[in-house]
């Protein structure tokens, strides 16, 4: 009975925490309601949002009702990983409605395009040229949301040291300041004033302030849903591409970096792994598309040099905005992007893929290895990381970790690549809009569509959730909560019997 009583305590505070994410989600699904002030002929489209956002509120306050007794005090990353998970896909099932009474989508689209929404990714069934502005709008919204999770980020700022271990399942572990609270809202601070400013920019470049508002917060949540069929190359200006492509840098930054840079502390900025494998793989996979790709398709020296800097970017920020179509390129570019796309961006960050760190980590490992086998027998040697202002000797459990990592990442790569082979797409194809689903990346080849087939659709969907959250999140929270479950019920008939 004791352990049964526990079990209702820790849950009724984890359920605090989700109601607390439901109702701040269900505020922030009334904000599309503001393009009515602009578009007031779009009017109709109102109950679309206030049907959802009053029952995700209604369901939030619910909880909070129930669960306001119950002790939250500091919680674990496993229950922080539950949390998450539930709070995720609740918004995810409310945040489909608008897109079903609107665009009038299917279930299955509209939970793919919530999705890759919340999740960053872009990849979209959207026919954005007939989509009314409330929809695009939320689409945007639901993309600045997801890309911080900015919802477990005010949680955080409002439960104090309480939320810490939803932050951390959620992939925001990394604090800015010693206080949760204060990190938290320092990273609220941060996000939104790269949106403001992302926005101005934009507007400043030619934009019209609803697609500057709407790409700046595509940009900087490294999302990549656009107001236009053709994304950034709509506009063709070296201008607007030259504003996105230092709001994607940005978004790719890890919020400790990003602290480090605003506070002038370069050094510390410069000897960041992420930070100096960013740098080099830019460069180098921006002159590789160059000599071998774009400039044989776009004759003008300009054009092609924007392209391939422009594409590496967007992939390896996984951001997914592009300026050209992938229709023409070769197999070696095609491959270039698939490869930045599986590296990802930084860690804590709004991007996804494997993330830099992992990858940088493992190629100091391959190192190290080496060196030691060349080195004498007795000789001792240690391999430094530095991950923000914190520097770390790499260790056995480090490299098992990241090894682990990206064995099941890669698998559950291949698997999705076969699933659409089997759904009649080419290897290339598969290759190439799986590893943008897992990403969270968001470019395409053109298999994302709104009829391709179900298994293909959910498929990416279930990738997109995975890549955005980190399966072993997921993993770890699934098994948690069948352990629960299982004690819960076991434990009962042994509390009868002693009673």
């Amino acid at each position: 009975m004791r352990e049964r009583t526990y079990l209702r305590q820790r849950y009724a505070a984890m359920l605090y925490s989700v109601g607390l994410v439901c109702l701040i989600c269900g505020v922030a699904m009334l904000s599309p309601l503001l393009a009515l002030f602009v578009w007031p002929e779009e009017a109709a489209n109102a109950m679309a949002y206030l049907f959802p956002a009053a029952a995700l509120c209604g369901l939030g306050a619910l909880l909070l009702s129930l669960c306001r007794f119950a002790t939250r005090e500091d919680l674990s990353v496993q229950e922080g990983g539950v949390i998450v998970c539930l709070s995720w896909l609740l918004v995810v099932v409310f945040s489909t409605w608008p897109f079903i009474a609107t665009e009038g989508l299917s279930f299955s689209q509209a939970a793919f395009e919530s999705m890759s929404g919340w999740t960053t990714t872009g990849l979209s069934v959207v026919d954005v040229e007939k989509a009314a502005h409330t929809t695009l709008l939320w689409r945007s919204v639901i993309q600045l949301l997801g890309g911080a999770g900015l919802a477990i980020v005010m949680m955080s700022a409002i439960l104090g040291s309480a939320g810490a271990g939803v932050a951390n399942a959620e992939g925001r572990g990394d604090q800015l300041l010693p206080n949760v609270r204060r990190s938290a809202r320092l990273i609220l601070v941060i996000y939104v004033c790269y949106a403001m400013a992302g926005t101005l920019a934009y507007r400043i470049a030619g934009m019209t302030w609803f697609d500057a508002v709407n790409h700046s917060f595509a940009a900087i949540s490294t999302g990549g849903f656009s107001t236009r069929p053709e994304s950034i190359g709509y506009w063709n200006l070296p201008t607007i591409e030259a504003v996105t492509i230092p709001l994607m840098i940005l978004g790719n930054l890890s919020f400790v970096t990003a602290w480090s840079f605003w506070r002038g502390q370069i050094r510390t900025v410069a000897r960041n792994g992420e930070v100096r494998l960013f740098t080099l793989l830019v460069p180098l996979a921006s002159a590789a598309l160059f000599f071998f790709t774009s400039a044989s398709l776009y004759p003008h020296l300009g054009k092609s040099l924007r392209v391939a800097v422009f594409e590496t970017t967007s992939a390896l920020t996984t951001t997914g905005f592009s300026t050209v179509g992938y229709g023409n390129w070769n197999g070696f570019g095609l491959a270039v992007l698939l490869a930045l796309m599986l590296i990802g961006g930084g860690t804590c960050s709004t991007a996804g893929g494997i993330k830099q760190f992992r990858v940088h980590l493992l190629w100091r490992a391959l190192t190290h290895e080496v060196q030691r086998l060349a080195a004498p027998r007795n000789a001792v040697m240690e391999s430094v990381l530095w991950k923000g202002e914190h520097r770390i000797f790499l260790a056995d459990e480090h490299v098992r970790q990241a090894s682990v990592f990206v064995f099941l990442y890669l698998i559950l790569f291949a698997i999705g690549v076969l699933l659409l082979c089997s759904c009649g797409f080419s290897l290339e194809h598969a290759l190439f809009e799986f590893a943008s689903a897992l990403g969270t990346v968001g470019l395409s080849i053109g298999v994302t569509s709104p009829g391709m087939p179900g298994s293909a659709l959910w498929a990416e969907t279930l990738a997109m959730f995975l890549g955005r959250l980190e399966f072993l999140v997921v993993i770890t929270s699934l098994f948690k909560l069948g352990g629960d479950v299982s004690n819960y019920l076991t434990k009962e008939p042994k509390g009868k019997r002693h009673d």
